[in-house]
Formats: structure tokens, sequence, C-alpha cells
């Protein structure tokens, strides 16, 4: 009902969408939030509902004068005829118009140029070279533990300037849960390789299907370390080219980490030390740390299925709580519950869809 501003509603489906809002305001519901569902304004519904009267949509027919700024047929013309001349047929408009100006002459805006070729459906890419190609970002989909992993390196400081200990650590992005961390002085492949061997032998998911996602850097895509996760059955993914928001869960991970109130801004003095430091923090971090991102439950919780008992135990408490006192409620008791799905970057509805079904 209703829809995007617009679109043209006929009369029947406007009679039905005032029926139904009525009904709802009869009912103790106010009129914006009841708008809303239907996907028009409030004042939309005031419009037609003007003197009772509920009339067919009126812009179709309505004569609107012509811009005074219009082109003529004869320039429209005109600029079809310059973008297929020899000259500038191989040139888009940003080009075209600067040339033309070069030689004393101007006919249109550029924006003009592309909108005039757009509706001859000219507006093909005008160059010999490879048209660009836009790159979407990889996205996966976990319904459930141990299907989508995503890791990266982070430098820890020394306590000598300059000097870095390096943090790999893989996490799970439907749980948030911390599968493996190692702290080395360098960065290599045979690190990685080390890492996830016994990230998939704690989790006992040999053989099972997993994606482990991560950026571009020399160790996640040397050869050696692919050929691993190839042994393991492990589909290797990888974010865009100097596009670090593909990788998001191992980036507010680190964040996380580093503004710790105790962690050592000052630097690590030792590789001992360091690696102290960050195994007391994945233990706090999986078992302790109430996670915003699943709802206030910990990492370890979601991860092995925990969640379930301990959030219907949440709903309970306010349910009792909200019958005691019931004034105090305006309405429903809090969202207590996870989501199905868990993508590595925003999915569109259809993907959504199949995950939900257990298709994907």
């Amino acid at each position: 009902m209703g829809g995007p501003r617009g679109r043209l509603i006929s009369a029947s489906d406007r009679e039905t969408a005032v029926k139904l809002i009525n009904e709802a305001r009869a009912a103790g519901a106010r009129l914006k939030p009841a708008c809303e569902v239907l996907g028009i304004s409030d004042r939309t519904y005031q419009r037609w509902t003007r003197s009772g009267i509920i009339n067919e949509d009126q812009r179709p027919v309505i004569n609107r004068p012509s811009p005074k700024n219009k082109l003529t047929e004869e320039e429209r013309a005109k600029i079809i005829e310059v973008t297929n001349s020899p000259e500038f047929a191989d040139l888009p408009p940003c080009q075209i118009v600067p040339k033309l100006a070069d030689k004393g002459e101007y006919i249109a805006s550029e924006s003009t140029f592309y909108r005039i070729l757009k509706d001859e459906k000219m507006d093909t890419y005008r160059n010999r070279s490879k048209q660009p190609v836009k790159r979407e970002p990889p996205t996966h989909i976990a319904t459930a533990p141990n299907q989508v992993w995503t890791w990266d390196i982070t430098w820890l400081d020394a306590a000598v300037k300059g000097q870095y200990y390096k943090l790999y650590m893989i996490v799970d992005i439907f749980s948030r849960y911390i599968v493996a961390y190692e702290v080395w002085e360098t960065e290599k492949a045979e690190y990685a390789e080390e890492l996830i061997k016994k990230a998939v032998l704690t989790q006992e998911i040999q053989g099972r299907p997993l994606v482990l996602h991560s950026d571009n850097g020399s160790p996640m895509k040397a050869a050696t370390f692919l050929a691993t996760l190839e042994k393991l059955g492990v589909q290797s993914s990888f974010s865009r080219p100097r596009v670090s928001n593909d990788n998001p869960y191992s980036e507010s991970l680190f964040k996380t980490m580093k503004y710790r109130p105790r962690y050592p801004f000052r630097g690590f003095s030792s590789l001992r030390e360091a690696r102290q430091w960050v195994e007391a923090f994945v233990r706090w971090y999986n078992l302790t740390h109430l996670h915003s991102g699943i709802n206030f439950i910990t990492p370890y919780q979601r991860h092995y299925g925990l969640d379930k008992k301990i959030l219907g135990n949440r709903i309970k408490v306010y349910e009792r709580s909200k019958a005691r006192h019931p004034s105090r409620w305006s309405g429903n008791i809090r969202d207590w519950t996870l989501p199905e799905v868990v993508a590595l970057n925003p999915i569109r509805e259809q993907e959504l869809d199949l995950a939900i079904g257990g298709t994907m």
C-alpha cells in the first residue's frame, strides 16, 4: 500500500488506506505511526481526506508549463549531432564541453549532455579502454558458529620506540568468539598457517564448510598459506584493495582491545609480556565481556549455544516485572532476541531470505 514518493495510487487503493488508518485510530493508534505502516505521510492522509472526498490522482492530467530554461529541439539535436561527430565520438561530455568552449562555443552544460545521451540511450562508455568495474564488497552469510571467520594482524607497540609485536587473531562473525590467536615478532605466512591449523583442530571442524576472510596483506595471500587453506578445505575470501571496511569484525575487535582502560599504551617490554596481556584480554573478551553486537551476552555463550537459555530467562524476568507493574510499561518488553543470520557485509533482502530458509 502506499509506496515511494511520486507513485500514482488509484482511488480504490486510497479508500482502502484511509479505511485502515481510520480503524487503527479508532483502536487507539496515533495518526503518524498508522500512516507510516502503509508507507504514506500523515500530510498525505490529510490531503486525501480533505472535505471528506477521495479524488483520483490528478497529476497525470494536469497541464504544466514548460520550464523557461528548457532546450529547444534544435539545441537538443545539436547536442546529439556534436556527440556523434568524428571529432567527439570517443569523448565523454566532461571533455566535449571544455573543447567546445575552447572553440568559443557553448551549447549546454555537461549534466545536460549526459541527460540527453541517457534519454537517447547513447550513454555508453565512450572510450577504447576497459570500462571501470565497480566491485561489490565481499559478502558471506553465517547461520551458526564456525561457518565464517575473519582474521587480521595488528601491531602492538613495544617499549622501544619503532619496534612492534604482531598479533594474529581469528574471530567467528556469528558469535564474535575469538577462536585462535598468537603474538609473534614478525609477519610470516608460516605463522598464519600454524594459526589456522590450530583453530580448525581446536574447533574440531575438519572437512566442514568454512570461509576465512581477510584483507590483502602478504601473509594472507602467500602461496603456502593458500595451499594450507586448500588442504584444510577452507575457502579463502579477501577484502577489496585498500578498503578496510570490508573486514569490519576484525577491525572492531582490535579497536575494542586497544581502547581497553588497562591497555599498556606505553608499549610491552617483551614478547612474553605481550603474550600474557593478550591471553588475559582474550579470556575476558570471550568469557566475561557482554557484547553489544549479540544483545549483551558473551561470545562464549553465543558460540556454544548457551544464549537461548540466557535470553529466554531475561524475557521471563521482564515479563514478570511488567505483570507486577503494568503502568510502568508503555509498550512491549525489551527485545532480547538475536538475529538468525549474520553477514560479513550488507546483503540483499533476497540473499537474507535464502539464508533463513536454509538454502545457502
